[in-house]
């Protein structure tokens, strides 16, 4: 179900019409109108203002469940036994670095750089002993 759908659901169980959306959001009733119907993708910001004038939290604009979702567990870095590059120490700041760098190429030449990576990275790196005699 998209968001349109899920808005006019609410607004409808609460038994408000779009005027009083319109009233109490200070957004055009034909946008109501035309978010309800699938025309307009509202903004994060939009998205806020229905919810608070449908006096819901946000997550119910997309969430369907009958009870409340089960909150998210935060990860437990350290315990992780996989470290990721980049969070961290001389790592990190390599990678803002390489951020920094991108962040001021030309579109072409930030392509050309991926391409080259891709291609270098499927490559298999043999490497080669040197025998002894």
């Amino acid at each position: 179900m998209f968001v349109g759908n899920r808005l006019r659901v609410i607004r409808e169980e609460r038994k408000l019409s779009q005027g009083d959306i319109e009233k109490s959001t200070g957004l055009l009733r034909c946008y109501v109108s035309r978010v309800e119907n699938g025309h307009t993708v509202p903004s994060l910001e939009t998205l806020e203002k229905f919810a608070r004038a449908l006096e819901v939290p946000l997550y119910r604009l997309f969430y369907e469940g009958e009870n409340d979702p089960e909150p998210l567990k935060p990860l437990n870095r350290k315990a992780s036994s996989v470290t990721l590059w980049g969070i961290a120490g001389k790592d990190a700041r390599t990678f803002n670095r390489l951020r920094s760098f991108l962040g001021h190429m030309e579109e072409s030449d930030r392509r050309l750089l991926l391409h080259m990576a891709r291609r270098m990275g499927g490559r298999r790196v043999v490497e080669k002993k040197s025998s002894r005699k």
